[in-house]
């Protein structure tokens, strides 16, 4: 348990830090963007299941419908309300709902023990006041919600695939479908213009995006959730305005508020509290704590890998 906890919560950091990298591609078109950045992470990661011999998997209907509609909304769909949701209204309502990620998580865990859920309430809280409070439009709030169901999406519909997949092909396979899906919203909303020559800051900020958001953070990510089970893990969602703020301080680019401060105190105590919860015996959706590296039938020699 002690790895699930250190997982998740330096797959949230992680993500938290991509306020401090977002000013270098702000200027770049922002679907061609994203499609070249899980075209980078997608390549990454296929080399990586190669290089340990993870052979490719026939999935199930079922399976294949879950894979699909984790890209579709988890990356997909959630990246387009996002952006949506921020160019209505800025990015403060829809962090605000966002901040709701672990209570949400909780209660997707089946029946969670009172402890988690009080301590899934006060990240909450603490992620909502580090945030700041969000004000915006009704267009601005419906996209943010469908943010909200992405982001629910990204960890739920994952957990039926890790037990056969692991976290490294579930992160592979779904970046890559990603990619097709991108492009063609890309083609609608902004046409050829989707994608140019990056200059060198940007070139350097979708480097980051592709190795460290999206390697590192989704295979820690993965690796922890059948491991934590949604209500625990979810709990570590908090800790993305806290990364937000690290960064922003380590950076030299902002200086954090008293309610910042208290936010992420908050965070942090509702993670505490949550914690002493404990975990239950088995993940939401019966899965095992079994990852890549125990995945031992899923395993090829390289030579066979396809």
């Amino acid at each position: 348990m002690r790895n699930g906890i250190l997982g998740a919560a330096s797959a949230m950091f992680l993500v938290g830090t991509l306020a401090g990298v977002s000013g270098l591609v702000d200027a770049y078109p922002i679907y061609g963007g994203q499609a070249v950045r899980y075209l980078v992470a997608a390549v990454i990661l296929l080399l990586i299941t190669r290089v340990l011999g993870l052979r490719f998997v026939r999935l199930t209907l079922r399976e294949s419908l879950c894979l699909g509609g984790l890209t579709l909304l988890g990356l997909v769909f959630f990246n387009v309300c996002v952006v949506e949701s921020t160019r209505a209204s800025g990015p403060a309502l829809v962090g605000t709902i966002l901040g709701t990620v672990p209570l949400w998580l909780a209660l997707a865990g089946g029946r969670p023990a009172p402890r988690l859920l009080m301590g899934a309430s006060v990240v909450v809280a603490g992620a909502t006041l580090a945030t700041g409070l969000g004000s915006g439009n009704l267009t601005s709030l419906l996209w943010s919600l469908g943010a909200l169901v992405g982001e629910v999406a990204f960890s739920l519909l994952a957990i039926p695939l890790l037990p056969k997949l692991g976290a490294i092909r579930v992160s592979a396979y779904s970046t890559a479908l990603a990619v097709p899906m991108l492009v063609v919203v890309g083609l609608v909303e902004e046409g050829t213009a989707m994608l140019r020559e990056p200059t060198t800051a940007e070139a350097l900020g979708f480097a980051y995006l592709a190795v460290v958001i999206t390697v590192m953070a989704f295979f820690l990510w993965y690796t922890a959730l059948p491991k934590l089970g949604p209500g625990l893990a979810g709990l570590f969602a908090g800790l993305i305005p806290v990364g937000a703020i690290v960064t922003g301080v380590v950076l030299g680019v902002a200086t954090p508020t008293t309610y910042d401060l208290l936010g992420a105190g908050l965070v942090i105590a509702g993670i505490v509290l949550g914690l002493t919860a404990g975990r239950p015996s088995r993940a939401s959706g019966g899965t095992s704590a079994r990852t890549d590296d125990a995945a031992v039938p899923d395993r090829a020699p390289a030579a066979e890998v396809s």
